[in-house]
């Protein structure tokens, strides 16, 4: 079954009199647990794709249908929901707050979404144990390294147990061997909940890793680099 059905995309900006297109018709599919990697250079497209998905920004034509809804028709309430419920969102600044503890980082989303302090208490803690930061849950973002900040977030990611993670370069801001960890950390958090996952890059290391990958370039996608 099909998590995300992307048909005819396109998506152009206006700058001083001038049209640029970003994305044209772009098509796409991806199934129900599927890790799909999408490739490219800077600039190709591939983080306004993501965020098209995500219902961060919106499309000039086409259809991008996500579990059933066509996002697109959402209204900002239903977009709100959509990202709060089934979606995970793994950037590639860990945007962690600053004043809070990586357990506390990871814990507020679901308690902000109506869910019991003790409950929600427990899931941050599984899910950090799960990322290998057991020992480090009550240090701040300053006191942990760039990998393990990302680590908080791959958990922060999981936390309202969403459908769909969408990873925007995650591992970009990073030296190899952090970008190789945090890589094997995400597909194998998404193996471990049975996640659907959308990832670009511009690394082949990390594309790899994934069940398919797929390349944008001229703003459509293809099966071949």
């Amino acid at each position: 079954m099909a998590v995300v059905q992307i048909e005819g995309l396109e998506k152009t900006f206006k700058t001083q009199g001038e049209t640029l297109t970003i994305l044209k018709n772009l098509n796409m599919t991806v199934s129900r647990g599927e890790k799909c990697v999408i490739v490219g250079k800077s600039g190709s497209g591939k983080s306004t794709l993501l965020n098209i998905i995500g219902g961060l920004d919106s499309v000039t034509s086409g259809k991008v249908i996500v579990n059933g809804n066509e996002i697109s028709s959402l209204g900002e309430s239903s977009l709100t929901a959509y990202r709060l419920h089934f979606l995970g969102l793994v950037f590639q600044f860990h945007y962690l707050l600053k004043d809070f503890t990586a357990l506390e980082n990871v814990f507020l989303p679901l308690y902000m979404a109506g869910e019991k302090r003790k409950t929600a208490m427990e899931k941050a803690k599984s899910l950090l144990s799960d990322v290998g930061l057991t020992e480090r849950m009550n240090h701040y973002p300053a006191q942990l390294s760039g990998g393990e900040r990302q680590r908080v977030a791959v958990a922060r990611s999981l936390i309202n147990d969403p459908e769909l993670i969408l990873a925007d370069e995650p591992t970009g801001n990073l030296d190899p061997q952090n970008a190789s960890m945090i890589g094997d950390v995400l597909f194998s958090m998404a193996d471990r909940y049975n996640k659907t996952l959308i990832l670009v890059t511009h690394d082949m290391n990390l594309a790899m890793k994934g069940d398919r990958r797929l390349f944008i370039r001229d703003g459509a996608l293809s099966e071949e680099a």
